[in-house]
Parts: structure tokens; sequence; C-alpha cells
């Protein structure tokens, strides 16, 4: 199939890609843990243009627990360390994946490239009041509470809470567009883009993480892509997750979405954003958004597995 004929998918995948629940997080877990997206977005890359974003709570927030263990050397900004996580991560995803390909026997005709990205956030976006973006490892609770950074309880245990603020634009998507029609996988906008506000026709860093399924969503709008795969630990959106009536959603309507988001059935520190991110990619023109598991992307792609979220359902 030509590369100009193939549907682009926007595949993002949550730090859980990396780092899995109850382990310690070393390099060897991580890139083992990355082959399974890997492997089924190599085979994807034969039927589809692909854009990778990923998440880094868990290993910005081990760098800055590093940074503070340590007074030899000057302590590094945050947005920083979302640079550097942006080109670590991407070294590992861009490693990983051509091993698959390699495996397939097409890592010769298949081209992927990191580019570090930012974003452009509003000077005055309210969450630089109110820090709620999990970072970093859980804590017991009685750290948590004599930290002296914000912490907030989550679906997983206690965090390290930072700002995270809206994003705006991408600054590089024209970039990435034409990478893309160039052929290449783009691994873009990792740990959600650096964080950035204009200054006159300067960037300036800020200290904050953007959440990484939102800046996907608005990059997908951004770039125009055919399909948003939001990859994450578990298999789906769920009514009453955690309880004996878990009831998994298969097709919903953008308006069905929304209406269960405000009512309050997808928590803020982990579905929420999801959804959020899904429906509004929908809503403001993207044809179908899916909610997965990091072993069924594929499966959601087909229309086999996960939440799938366009403007209208059925037939």
């Amino acid at each position: 199939m030509p590369t100009d004929a193939k549907p682009t998918l926007l595949i993002a995948l949550g730090g859980n890609a990396l780092i899995r629940k109850g382990q310690a997080g070393t390099i060897e877990e991580q890139f083992a843990n990355l082959a399974v997206p890997a492997g089924q977005i190599a085979r994807l890359s034969r039927t589809h243009r692909i854009i990778i974003t990923h998440g880094n709570g868990p290993q910005v927030g081990n760098l800055l627990l590093q940074q503070e263990c340590c007074d030899a050397v000057p302590r590094l900004p945050l947005e920083i360390l979302v640079a550097q996580t942006q080109g670590q991560i991407g070294y590992m995803i861009e490693s990983t994946l051509d091993s698959a390909l390699m495996d397939l026997g097409i890592h010769f005709k298949q081209h992927f490239i990191t580019v570090i990205t930012y974003v452009v956030v509003a000077e005055d976006d309210p969450a630089f009041q109110r820090p709620t973006k999990p970072i970093g490892p859980v804590l017991p609770e009685a750290q948590a509470r004599q930290a002296p950074y914000p912490t907030m309880a989550t679906p997983k245990g206690f965090r390290r809470v930072v700002a995270s603020p809206r994003p705006v634009s991408v600054v590089e998507k024209r970039e990435i567009r034409t990478l893309v029609d160039m052929g290449f996988i783009v691994i873009c906008c990792g740990g959600g883009g650096i964080p950035v506000k204009r200054e006159g026709r300067r960037f300036q860093g800020v200290d904050a993480v953007i959440d990484k399924d939102l800046v996907s969503a608005k990059l997908a709008l951004e770039v125009g892509v055919d399909q948003l795969v939001i990859a994450t630990d578990v298999e789906g959106a769920c009514l009453h997750y955690g309880t004996p009536d878990q009831r998994l959603l298969g097709d919903l309507s953008a308006l069905e979405a929304e209406r269960l988001l405000a009512e309050g059935h997808f928590p803020a520190g982990s579905m929420g954003p999801k959804m959020e991110a899904a429906i509004h990619f929908v809503q403001k023109g993207g044809p179908r958004a899916l909610i997965t598991s990091l072993e069924q992307i594929e499966a959601a792609v087909a229309g086999r597995a996960g939440t799938r979220i366009a403007r209208e359902t059925g037939p």
C-alpha cells in the first residue's frame, strides 16, 4: 500500500508502558515492557502511518528525586527534566521498535525519528495554582504527609503532584506532519511535551508537566489523524470500576461519553483525562478515539477491543 494511502494512527503510550505496577523501574524492566506495544506498532506500520506519544510521570519524578538527593551539582528546572525524558524514552522506544521491525523483516524500509517537542501553555492557566499531575513513585501515606512538596491520593496510592496546564498548541506540528507524510514513524510530545509560554516572539520554559493524553488529542487534531489510540494498563473505560458491578464500555457516542464523564464515573487522576482527551478529539472533528490496554492495541484498532468513541455509534 502506498504511504500516502495509509490511514494515520496516533498511539499514546502511558508511563506504565515502561514501568508496570509493583516494578522497581529498572532499565531492563522498561525495555521488556516496551516490547509489548512495540511489536504491535511494528505490525500496524505495514498498513498505517503512525505517530507515537508517551507519558513520563514515573521517569520525571525519579529524576526530581535524584536531584534532591544530591547538592554537589546545580538542580535543573522541571521543563529541562521533561526534555531529558523525551530523549531517554524516545531512545528506548526507537531501540525496541527497531528490534520489532527486524523481527518482521521490514526494518530496512520503515524509518522512525524522535522529535523533541515544545507545547505552548497559557501563562494564566489556573492549573499553576493547583498542582494535580502525579509524578514519581507511589509513596507511603506517612511519607506523603511529611513531604516538602505537594502530594495527593491517586488510585495507585499517594504520589507527588505538579502543575499540569492545558496544552494550547504543539510548536512542531508542521514538522511532525511533514515527517509522517514522508513515511516516518514519529515519536513526539514525550511526557506531554516541554511546556513553554510565549514571550513576544520567543518561548520560555515553565515548571510543569502537561497531561500526555490531552496533548495527544491536541496534536491529533493539529496534524489530522484518523484514529487516536490511548493505550493504558486497563482494557478500557469502565462503569463502577473496581467493584463487583464493573462493566467495560464498548462503543460510545461522544455525547454519551461526555455525559458519563460529567456524572463522575471516571476519576480525575486516572481515566478522567483519557476520556476527556478522547471526547475532545471526536467533538472537534476527529473520526474515532480508542481507549485500550497495551496488550490489545491491534485488536482495538480493528474494532474488537477497548472503548471506542465516535460522533455517532451503530451501523
